[in-house]
């Protein structure tokens, strides 16, 4: 259904809110300017198909800031049912793969408001479906909750290698050093931020000690 048309209903009055696209008939249609009676009934006949769709095109097709359709996918794999999206928190959203503090805050206000509510119960209530499952399996990641500061140059590993590895283990990667910080992965030419862990006491990895961190060693030793 192209934009002119929607933006017809919406003039005539026929269409306030994307439920009610579901809800108008024949008659409605054939109402609008050369609007013959055969466009009118192909027209229903799309928007009764387009009501069997996928959790990431309606996860995409609802319109929430910062939500493209590669996180709409993510998010339909990660949480597997749109309740547990609309119903997780930050916490829970920041573990889906590339969503950070600005999409997931988006996410929560969108949910938490009656309106949008209420559009995704009259979707549903109109016939709208599509598959469900149960969330993906999510890999155990041994370094949640511990935050890595990179410094220098590592002799096998790119900073941004290193990164990714750290980052899929479920660390934080930071770029300073502070009180807060794990470990420090220094390489060659590591300057003050190696200096500062040092002097606060925070354990110094090499790149071998980074391996045997994310194989679960929790002091980076062989």
């Amino acid at each position: 259904m192209g934009e002119k048309l929607i933006d017809q209903l919406v003039d005539a009055g026929i269409v306030h809110t994307l439920p009610d696209l579901y809800k108008m008939g024949l008659t409605a249609l054939v109402q609008l300017d050369r609007m013959a009676e055969k466009s009118a009934l192909n027209i229903l006949k799309a928007l009764e198909d387009s009501k069997s769709t996928t959790l990431p095109r309606f996860i995409y097709g609802l319109g929430i800031r910062h939500v493209g359709e590669a996180t709409a996918k993510e998010f339909a794999k990660h949480f597997g049912t749109l309740d547990n999206l609309m119903n997780s928190d930050e916490e829970a959203l920041l573990q889906v793969a590339d969503v950070g503090p600005v999409v997931a805050k988006s996410v929560i206000s969108f949910f938490a408001q009656p309106h949008h509510q209420e559009i995704v119960a009259q979707l549903r209530a109109c016939g709208v479906h599509w598959k469900e499952g149960p969330p993906a399996d999510r890999p155990i990641q041994i370094l949640t909750g511990k935050t890595v500061v990179l410094t220098g140059t590592l002799p096998h590993l790119s900073r941004e290698e290193a990164k990714e590895m750290l980052e899929a283990a479920g660390a934080k990667v930071a770029g300073s050093v502070s009180q807060k910080t794990s470990y420090v992965v220094a390489g060659a030419e590591a300057g003050s931020k190696l200096e500062k862990a040092v002097t606060l006491g925070i354990p110094v990895l090499d790149e071998a000690g980074l391996v045997q961190l994310l194989k679960g060693n929790s002091d980076g030793s062989a």
